[in-house]
């Protein structure tokens, strides 16, 4: 069903929860920057949580985009690479983030874990029930978008070019 050595670009978030569904809306742009390239796929993760456990095992570069709890500016992008990147509980970065974070313990706990992760996001200002994003939050997307194509070049996941 899944195979090995995946490159994957994971969107999360829930987008019926404001600036908690930055994660996803990342996705779009960053497809319209890198087109249809074989190399990446783009995936909406939602808040499905343990069912991204398949994904994640099957991936040797996982690029995470999500809304980032860390007690920041609204709007301030955060970047954490895969050793900062917390797999215990008790660091909640987001309200669905306890789960993804649970996901990321189990699939290191299993062995199968990403060679390359990588995490960009940026601090939510509301995630209250609401479709649109804060402005704060909405005007960091290119940034993310920016910092995210920088880190599939740097994995030579992409053209220099691009």
């Amino acid at each position: 069903m899944f195979g090995k050595d995946r490159k994957i670009v994971l969107g999360l978030g829930n987008i019926l929860n404001r600036d908690e569904g930055l994660g996803v809306h990342c996705l779009k742009p960053l497809q319209e920057r890198i087109g249809n390239t074989h190399n990446v796929e783009l995936l909406d993760g939602g808040v499905l949580g343990m069912n991204l456990l398949p994904f994640v095992e099957a991936s040797s570069h996982l690029l995470l985009l999500d809304a980032i709890d860390a007690r920041k500016e609204p709007g301030t992008v955060i970047e954490l690479s895969k050793d900062a990147i917390p797999l215990y509980t008790q660091v909640k970065m987001s309200q669905h983030q306890v789960t993804f974070q649970e996901v990321l313990e189990f699939a290191a706990m299993r062995g199968k874990f990403p060679k390359y992760l990588h995490l960009i996001g940026a601090q939510p200002e509301d995630i209250e029930i609401g479709a649109e994003m804060s402005s704060a939050v909405a005007a960091a997307i290119p940034e993310i978008v920016e910092r995210a194509m920088a880190i599939l070049k740097k994995w030579e996941l992409l053209e220099k070019d691009l």
